[in-house]
């Protein structure tokens, strides 16, 4: 098959280990062939599976309390010891409530940004990317009222290497917000917007290991994100324009 060879490097493709030119040249391949493009969003979306598998469980109350009970001092040792034992164990426990915190938030935020390359990945790879097609911004803007609990203001493309395409409706963590794509040298970007609160907290940092172009920040109550293929000027002069909007 003449895809066999894209097809063996497509989960390193996905974990972002390419170099900078197999990235790009990657890139233009599964954005030109259905197979790859759906072979793709595939594992994606298995990658997610899998990781939100492995946060389904935690243990439960009568297993810690077993758990505790099997490392409790023994009564035969001297008070001074027991003493000991229990402020080491405070310690332990202190630090594992910040470990937990932390990656906790780490793994909240890995989550999202997870999802959004997603939703960026699915929405091109479908037959009908957006819900509303219209390059005219007075025309998309209004087709979400009622339909997301806020609004938004899309910026003036005019004397711009930008068009809009459209927009449709789309959920995160369980919130609805908007998905908008815009066209910038035959690159399609992604601007999702959705309610601040809906999400979790710490995601200003965008990830590392990620195989797009991504800027993310927070204005007036409201989480944007742009992701794209395309080069991170053209992702920050999109972004700009979004915040000269709003």
């Amino acid at each position: 098959m003449v895809c066999e060879s894209w097809t063996a490097k497509l989960d390193t493709y996905l974990d972002g280990e390419l170099s900078k030119e197999e990235m790009r040249t990657f890139d233009a391949h599964v954005h030109s062939c259905p197979s790859c493009s759906a072979d793709a969003l595939t594992r994606v979306q298995m990658k997610r599976t899998i990781q939100v598998a492995g946060k389904r469980f935690s243990p439960s109350a009568e297993f810690r309390r077993r758990t505790q009970q099997s490392i409790a001092p023994k009564p035969q040792r001297s008070r001074r010891l027991g003493w000991m034992f229990a402020a080491a164990m405070a310690v332990i426990l202190a630090v594992g409530a910040l470990t937990s915190t932390y990656v906790g938030t780490r793994s909240g935020r890995d989550q999202v940004f997870s999802e959004i390359a997603d939703l960026h990945v699915s929405t091109l790879a479908s037959s009908s990317p957006v819900d509303v097609i219209s390059t005219d911004r007075h025309t998309v803007k209004p087709w979400f009222q009622g339909k997301i609990p806020f609004a938004f203001n899309l910026p003036e493309l005019q004397n711009s290497d930008f068009s809009l395409v459209g927009g449709r409706m789309v959920y995160l963590e369980q919130a609805p917000g908007a998905h908008l794509i815009y066209d910038v040298r035959k690159h399609h970007i992604s601007v999702l917007v959705f309610q601040e609160r809906s999400l979790p907290a710490s995601l200003d940092r965008s990830p590392k290991k990620l195989p797009f172009n991504m800027e993310t920040w927070s204005q007036g109550g409201l989480r944007y994100f742009v992701i794209s293929d395309a080069s991170a000027a053209d992702i920050d002069r999109l972004a700009k324009l979004f915040k000269a909007a709003s």
